[in-house]
């Protein structure tokens, strides 16, 4: 074998090889950066998918493809006031009918992402993918109203729509969502806690006649009669 073959099977391995590193190290860094971008949701796709990253990385990368770059359509004042009251009217709906208020906030939440320039709320599994790009942190409270809203409208007789405690707790997680996505700050609503953040953000928008924004309804017992 000549010297001038040696040397160019050794340049040719060197490059399959840096290759290789290079594209081993944009996969790593493309899984730290979808780790951050989603938090809580990129572990729940990891579920999804019984464990395999690199099939949970290809979905959540598909999203940020598809919809990473959507502009929110800010909410005037007027419309935000009127999604706040509307808001308020399902919490206290709650004390009668808890199942009808989960179904009236997943209404709610859809035809507001709507309204914000994301996918129509016939298009669901669309809208929370777009969704869960830019408001990661709450979007799986949307995802838990949405089911118990449709296990409720399927007639479940079993009782597996959830009792009023997971009703309460799925609509409390609606809250931080409809929070974001209805929200007054400049940037048209969109408040980046860290992703799984419990803290509820500032900014939280005004009530309609000076309604308590969560009533009594949602919290685990009811006020004493004075």
């Amino acid at each position: 074998m000549s010297t001038g073959l040696i040397i160019l099977l050794i340049v040719i391995a060197a490059v399959v090889v840096v290759g290789a590193a290079l594209v081993l190290g944009r996969g790593r860094r493309g899984g730290a950066s979808l780790k951050r971008r989603f938090g809580p949701e990129y572990e729940r796709t990891v579920a999804r998918h019984d464990g395999d990253t690199k099939a949970a990385e290809r979905e959540l990368t598909e999203r940020v493809e598809r919809h990473g770059d959507l502009r929110e359509r800010p909410l005037g004042e007027d419309e935000r006031e009127r999604y706040a009251a509307r808001w308020t009217a399902v919490q206290e709906h709650f004390v009668e009918s808890p199942r009808g208020a989960v179904a009236e906030a997943d209404r709610l939440l859809a035809e507001l992402a709507a309204d914000r320039g994301y996918p129509d709320g016939e298009r669901y599994e669309e809208q929370l993918a777009a969704l869960s790009v830019h408001h990661a942190g709450h979007v799986d409270g949307y995802r838990q109203v949405h089911r118990m809203a449709r296990t409720g409208a399927d007639g479940d007789a079993g009782g597996n729509g959830g009792g009023t405690e997971e009703l309460r707790t799925a609509l409390m997680g609606a809250r931080a969502l409809f929070d974001e996505l209805s929200g007054s700050h400049a940037d048209g609503g969109r408040r980046r806690a860290p992703a799984g953040s419990a803290t509820q953000p500032a900014g939280t928008p005004s009530h309609a006649h000076g309604r308590s924004h969560t009533p009594w309804a949602l919290h685990r017992s009811r006020p004493k009669e004075s």
